[in-house]
Order: C-alpha cells, then structure tokens, then sequence
C-alpha cells in the first residue's frame, strides 16, 4: 500500500447528459436521457433528475419511457463529448504525466509523479477543490466528482461516495474502516449475480466478506473471482496507474454504474457504438479496414480484439456486426464495466459493395446514421442551424415535420419551431472535431 493517498480517479458526473444540459438550457434542471430512441435503444447515461424515477444506464429505453416518460430523450452527440472529454485530459496531463483514461469521462491520476508540494489530506483537499474548479473552468460549467487513496479501488469507491461534484480522501490507514460497512456491491465485478451467491452463502457486507476463506471465495465465484474479491475485500491493491500509448484510431467508448453482464445489452451497445463510428469515419471521408473491440471486465482486466477486412469500410451494420462477433469470443460471465468499439487502418476511400449490409440487416439504433450518409435525417437532440433563426438543436420530427428549439448554452432557454423536413432554410449543423487520436 502507498503511505500516502497519491491516486487520484476523477469521474465527470452523468457525462453525456450533462454536456447535453449544458448546450441546451432548457434542459437544465430536467430529466434527461441519452441513448438510443427506439424500441430496442439502450441509456448511455441520464442526468439526476432521471435517476430519481430508477433509470440508469444500460437499461432498455422502452423500461426508461416507462419509469419517466416526461423525460427528454436524446440520441447524443458524440462531437461534443469528445471536445469535453479532450479538455478534461489535457488538463489532467499538465498534472501528471500519468493519466490513465477509463473512458471518454474517467480517469486514474497518479499524484505520486505530480509535482506536488505534500500529500497531507488538508493539502489534498485544496488541491482536489482546485481540480474540480479548473474541469469546470475547461469545459464550460461540467462538474466531477474525485476520489483520492492509497490504492486504484480506493480512490474509485472514494469518487463515489460524494455524487455529484463531491471531492472525498480517504487517509491512509483508513481503508478498511471505511468499506467494512459497505456492501459488496462496491467492489468491482460483484454485480446481481456475484451479490446474489454471496449473500446466499451469508455475506453482503465487505466486513462479512472479510471473513469469509480465500479458498471457500475460490469455490464460490470461480479462481480469478475470489482470489480478487479476498484481496479487496482487504483494501490491497498494488496496480499501478499506467498511461496508455497513443495511437491513431476512431474509436468510441462508455463506461456504465453497473456490471454488464447480459450479452443482448452488450450487443447492443456495441451497435450503438459501431454506428458512431460509422457516422464520425463518414464526416472525415475516411475508412477503416481493422475493426476493435475494448472490454474491461469487473477487475478492471482490459481485453481487446480486432478482426482486418481486405479493404477498408465505413458501414455501421458492418462494423457493428464485426464487434458482435469479436464479442463472442470473450469471457464476460464476471461483469463488464466498460465497451469500446474503434475503427483503424484508415484510408479516404471505401469499398461497400463488398462489405455492406442490406437495410434490412440494418439495426434500428442505426438508422440515424443511414439518414445522415443518404438523406436530410432529423433526430432528437442533433444540432442543427437554420438560415434565419440561426443554432439550435432538434426537439423531434415525424410525418415531414422537425421541431427546433433555438437555443445555445451562451443564449439561455429559446423559441421553438416547426418546419417541412426538406426546408432548405434547416440543416445540419457540426463543429469540427477531428478523429480520435486515441
């Protein structure tokens, strides 16, 4: 264990809704959920307000319609995020030159490389509250919450013991005092399954699994499992944090509150995802020929897998289906806290007849990224601009009509309107954000 609380994890609170309630004034305040729309769309995340009713993350949109139907329901915008997520990064380096990046919106920092003054909880804590001031500086008013100690486990369930925008240090000889108490949720890769074969056998606290046998954990959860469960349940952690190398790529990644464990739910944010991809590969007029997967499990274990096609493509049915597939092959049954799809071997031209999927193969969650490639689609929460009322963003469409709210987060709540979808005055509208680096 380090002697001092020198691992920092910075988690941006309900990252994508709350760039969306940034950008969009109206929606501050309110119930905001991002993800896919349609039937079979999943939640990416959701602002507070929409927890308060039950919905999270990686819960069918149709369960979220139902748990809070006055919500906004928004399909994202990855431009956006990635700008955010740049920002925070950036300024996370100029701190340390040890950053480890979980997702667009998480990050390890390793304090000890940092060139700090003290590592005494009152000089941690000016620091911490400096951080947070400096991410909301950078990124226009996004908040985070940090956790600060002596290990990477602690300093994840320290972030989360002060949500939203907490800052919380635990000191070093503190750790099992503090997680004695807690549940076994807390403890990465114990999700409904793990939980529900612990406490059968008597143990939902971390105090009561503190006393359970490193063998019996073995006999209980499987090898892997409970060799990592008796170690954390005892606060030892000695993973270093680990910067990782930069490589070109356009990739899109999430990290989701709880272990992924279904397969039909991964499957579908892979989709997701691939179609994201698809859509910001098609904006830079490049394909790609390999295609990635990124998995972290429970224990934090990173696994990757990548399949090369003979020529390069931009499809969204093609690359989603490639990562279903790479998917396949892994070993999930523990949990799975973060999925990445990405998109590298690129080049400016494409190939489709030989790779592309028919429509009908098309997923539904898709279909925005089909109308942006061949038509003027519409979809909730996409920017657009209009040629007299100028920025603002889709506030829905149907039957050849699309609502506009016009509205920027430097011009507060605005007007609404109506308008043909083929209004020439009406059209899409992006900043340039260049492909991932990453």
């Amino acid at each position: 264990m380090r002697p001092h609380a020198s691992v920092l994890h910075i988690d941006l609170d309900a990252f994508f809704a709350s760039v969306e309630q940034r950008d969009k004034p109206s929606l501050r305040g309110k119930p905001v959920i991002v993800g896919g729309v349609g039937g079979r769309g999943v939640v990416a995340t959701c602002s507070y307000e929409a927890r308060v009713f039950g919905v999270r993350s990686a819960m069918s949109t149709r369960e979220a319609r139902a748990k809070c139907p006055h919500a906004a329901f928004l399909t994202g915008r990855f431009g956006a995020y990635q700008e955010a997520s740049r920002a925070v990064m950036e300024l996370l380096r100029s701190v340390s030159p040890l950053v480890e990046p979980l997702s667009l919106d998480e990050a390890f920092v390793d304090l000890a490389a940092a060139d700090l003054p003290a590592y005494d909880v009152e000089s941690l804590t000016s620091f911490g509250h400096e951080l947070r001031a400096r991410v909301k500086e950078v990124t226009g008013g996004l908040t985070a919450s940090v956790g600060l100690g002596t290990s990477k486990f602690i300093a994840k369930v320290a972030s989360d013991l002060d949500k939203p925008d907490g800052l919380v240090i635990v000191a070093p000889g503190t750790e099992q005092e503090l997680l004695r108490p807690m549940s076994v949720t807390v403890i990465p890769g114990v999700g409904p399954a793990t939980a529900e074969r612990l406490r059968r056998a008597g143990v939902q606290t971390i105090a009561e699994l503190e006393a359970v046998s490193e063998d019996e954990l073995v006999s209980q959860v499987g090898s892997a499992h409970g060799h990592s469960l008796w170690h954390l349940a005892r606060a030892l952690d000695s993973r270093p944090v680990v910067a990782e190398r930069e490589t070109k790529s356009v990739s899109v990644e999430g990290t989701y509150e709880d272990d992924l464990t279904d397969r039909k739910v991964m499957e579908s944010l892979l989709t997701r995802q691939a179609g994201h991809v698809a859509e910001r590969l098609r904006k830079h007029g490049l394909s790609g020929r390999t295609v990635s997967i990124k998995v972290r499990l429970y224990d934090f274990t990173t696994l990757s897998r990548s399949a090369t096609l003979p020529s390069p493509t931009d499809s969204s049915a093609t690359i989603a289906r490639i990562a279903r597939t790479l998917l396949a092959d892994l070993d999930t049954t523990g949990g799975v806290r973060l999925l990445g799809v990405g998109v590298s071997g690129l080049a400016d031209w494409v190939q489709d007849d030989l790779f592309g999927a028919t429509e009908e193969e098309t997923p539904e969650d898709d279909i925005p990224q089909l109308e942006s490639r061949y038509g003027r689609g519409w979809w909730p929460g996409q920017d657009v601009v209009h040629a007299e009322m100028g920025r603002g963003w889709v506030w829905g469409s149907g039957k050849g009509v699309v609502t506009v709210r016009f509205e920027t987060a430097e011009t507060g709540p605005g007007p609404v309107r109506s308008y043909a979808a083929d209004d020439p005055a009406l059209g899409h509208y992006s900043s340039e954000v260049t492909p991932d680096e990453t």
